[in-house]
């Protein structure tokens, strides 16, 4: 009883208020009252009003929203609604809602200090979460894009997605009018390099677009030197290839009058210093046909050397795997005549793009975060506290990756068009690595200390990866130690099972023989699952995706396609170079689409730094509080040690760290 002060606030996005009426009820501990129709929420407005009421209501639980129109239904995002009362001295309660309001249907929104099924030993959202978790299983189905690939969320075009996965118009704009840029420009150098006869690397200056990147200025100006290859390993769009090695590869067969070599390699080996990538994932995958001109690919395996000022050099390449009966192929060396030996690291950068683009940054990003999303919305209701620690990192993923299905991987889309390993055979690369991601993959701790990698202080991706992960792992802790105080009451989480099955039983296949839990039987092992989730979705996306500005817009070190097969003798000249590289067209529209992509983005929410609210307690707040600290701490470090370094390493910036995978 007495008078309730009452607080609404709308989003700013254009279209975030609505010419509807708004009408309010208050749900509490022993009793409801309707409020009647009270606003019009207007866009990036917090509207307040008092309202008496004359029941006994207790603790409040719930706010029940109806939006009525009488011509036009136009939705509402609704930010939160809070309620102080009554008489002004009461307690405030702060009911997080961050969605659109659609139809005239009743939306019930729980107070904000979320809990666990266990901790509801009284049932007061019980009737909430299952009827919340029943509608969203209608709206959330899990869709199968392609036999054998991890699932996403069904649908195949965007008006198929719920309504609060689609980008605001900010964002929405930014996307479309960057496209827009992009195509334009691509009509001009298209027009004007068409008819050129390039006979150089250098001419692929003609399409360079300089001044988006400072780095890239430099790949181009430094790409074909060894030590900058090599440091491609460490730190580059894609270091997730790396690893020392204990033994020398079965692949690497050395021909006759290699002895010297060999010997080299066991000498590196038995130091601790020789590394290796092998591209082995692409043998076999068939090679995309462009305007009917058959294209190649290549399963390179580079072996590199250490060195003590932390320079990684490359010692020996081999393009292919050897096959039974057949001459072993080549290996090519840094003392070949430097045409042959940089058609060599051509195709490794090319064979780089391929794994980059597909493995590292679809799957490994983009897919699995979608996997998390979908299963979050469909196991875990809003009242529950993995839920609000996790919603942030979920944000636009949905609709950039059926963009990307719908545009970039579809059946003529951009990798058809023009990368070597379309028309099909990317879906082929995609169903192999997804074969064999493991859990351990995702954690940087145990992925680094797998590869070899820990000690390596010329790797800041394993430096800032590490540091990172273990201020996300803090964080989850810090918030799942308020609502499970002991490995019972994890365990005890139907709602929290449910969630870990769906990701590891049905979003990924049957991932359980890959590592991926199927349940969570303690709280240490519940914060690593949590913070893998989180660290894929935001740190381990933005080392792949920050870095393609900057490494792949000089064509020469990354390679779209490759045109003529990989060389088996070493008598190449720059005519072969040039004939292998992609064309004019080719590398056209993959500098189009890098800078698209690739780009900054001007809307963009840095990790942690999301506005959204879902925890309204002291508790959650002070963690969150703590968190941001840290990654400010970190983001400093990084920057005073980045400026003594010949290479800036940035990608794991917090403030360059997008919140969720959402470009």
């Amino acid at each position: 009883m007495g008078v309730y002060r009452v607080r609404v606030s709308t989003g700013s996005s254009l279209y975030a208020g609505s010419a509807n009426h708004v009408q309010l009820w208050l749900v509490g501990q022993h009793g409801e009252a309707a409020l009647g129709v009270l606003l019009r929420p207007a866009r990036d407005q917090e509207q307040e009003f008092k309202v008496e009421v004359s029941e006994y209501l207790g603790s409040l639980l719930f706010v029940k929203v109806r939006k009525r129109h009488l011509i036009k239904d136009d939705n509402w995002f609704c930010n939160w609604i809070s309620v102080q009362g009554p008489g002004g001295g009461g307690p405030e309660y702060r009911f997080p809602c961050y969605r659109w309001v659609q139809g005239n249907h009743i939306l019930s929104l729980a107070e904000g200090t979320g809990c666990t099924v266990v901790e509801d030993s009284q049932g007061l959202f019980k009737k909430h979460r299952e009827e919340e978790l029943e509608e969203r299983r209608k709206l959330y189905k899990w869709g199968n894009w392609k036999a054998g690939l991890v699932l996403n969320v069904a649908g195949t075009s965007l008006s198929d997605l719920p309504e609060d996965e689609r980008f605001l118009e900010n964002k929405r704009v930014d996307f479309e009018g960057s496209l827009a840029v992009g195509l334009a420009d691509l009509a001009v150098k298209r027009s004007v390099n068409i008819l050129s006869n390039w006979n150089d690397v250098d001419d692929y200056n003609r399409i360079f677009w300089c001044g988006y990147s400072k780095l890239a200025e430099r790949v181009r100006q430094s790409w074909k030197e060894d030590a900058f290859f090599g440091y491609q390993f460490l730190n580059g769009a894609n270091p997730m290839l790396l690893r020392r090695s204990t033994q020398l590869p079965e692949r690497l067969v050395f021909p006759p009058g290699m002895e010297e070599l060999q010997a080299q390699l066991q000498k590196e080996l038995k130091e601790g210093t020789l590394f290796e990538a092998d591209f082995y994932l692409l043998d076999g995958i068939k090679a995309n046909v462009i305007c009917n001109h058959q294209q190649h690919l290549a399963a390179p395996l580079v072996m590199l050397k250490l060195q003590p000022d932390g320079q990684l050099l490359p010692m020996v390449i081999q393009l292919q795997l050897p096959k039974i009966g057949s001459i072993p192929p080549p290996l090519f060396l840094p003392t070949d005549p430097p045409v042959v030996w940089l058609l060599a690291k051509c195709w490794v950068r090319s064979s780089e793009f391929q794994l980059h683009e597909l493995q590292s940054h679809l799957l490994r990003g983009h897919l699995m975060a979608e996997v998390f999303a979908v299963a979050t919305m469909r196991c875990l209701p809003s009242v529950h506290p993995v839920f609000k620690l996790i919603v942030p990192h979920l944000r636009y993923t949905m609709e950039i990756n059926l963009r990307a299905r719908n545009g970039l991987v579809s059946d003529c889309g951009i990798f058809d068009q023009v990368v070597s390993i379309g028309g099909g055979g990317h879906l082929d690369l995609l169903r192999r690595a997804g074969g064999l991601l493991t859990y351990s993959s995702l954690c940087p701790p145990d992925d680094l200390a797998d590869r070899g990698l820990l000690e390596v202080k010329s790797s800041y991706y394993a430096q800032d990866a590490l540091r990172l992960w273990e201020i996300i792992r803090r964080y989850v802790e810090g918030i799942m130690d308020l609502y499970y105080k002991t490995d019972v009451a994890v365990r005890d989480d139907p709602e929290l099972q449910n969630w870990c099955r769906e990701i590891t039983e049905i979003g990924l296949l049957g991932a359980q023989d890959r590592g991926f839990p199927t349940s969570l039987q303690s709280r240490a092992q519940a914060c690593h699952f949590v913070t893998m989730c989180i660290f894929t979705c935001t740190g381990q996306h933005s080392s792949i995706h920050l870095g393609q500005l900057d490494w792949f817009s000089w064509i020469p070190n990354a390679p779209c396609t490759m045109r003529l097969p990989p060389p088996t003798t070493k008598d190449a000249t720059m005519e072969t170079v040039m004939a292998t590289l992609p064309t004019v067209n080719q590398a056209t529209l993959q500098m189009s689409i890098i800078w698209q992509l690739g780009r900054r983005q001007p809307v963009m929410v840095p990790l942690g730094q999301h506005e959204e609210e879902y925890f309204s307690t002291p508790g959650p707040k002070a963690v969150l509080k703590r968190f941001r600290e840290e990654l400010a701490v970190l983001d400093k470090e990084i920057e005073v040690r980045n400026e003594n370094l010949n290479i800036p390493y940035e990608y794991l910036r917090p403030s360059l760290v997008e919140n969720s995978v959402a470009i």
